[in-house]
């Protein structure tokens, strides 16, 4: 793309309006990110013996290991949030901003 392009792209009221969509929910989504890591991280740090304490008597699986599969998932879930509303939203103002600049 030419630099012309460029400029009107970065002109038009939609190139903003992208930008603060994807932003309201990229920063919510990466703070609870990073939010359940760090907290995980902290938990495995200072929580050793709520993390060590069998799910059930005389059982070998550990509170921790749920905690840390949670963990994984719920990363999986809010990723997969971002591609739908990307996918569903995102790609329609870029389109309709890309056809107002050609």
């Amino acid at each position: 793309m030419s630099n012309a392009r460029y400029a009107r792209i970065r002109a038009n009221p939609h190139f903003g309006e992208l930008c603060r969509a994807r932003a309201q929910l990229a920063w919510p989504l990466a703070a609870a990110v990073l939010v359940l890591y760090y907290g995980f991280v902290l938990l495995v740090a200072f929580g050793q013996g709520f993390l060590a304490q069998p799910l059930w008597d005389g059982g070998v699986m550990t509170v921790g290991l749920p905690i840390g599969v949670g963990v994984i998932l719920s990363a999986i879930i809010l990723t997969g949030i971002y591609v739908w509303r990307a996918n569903t939203h995102f790609d329609k103002l870029q389109e309709e901003l890309l056809k107002e600049t050609k």
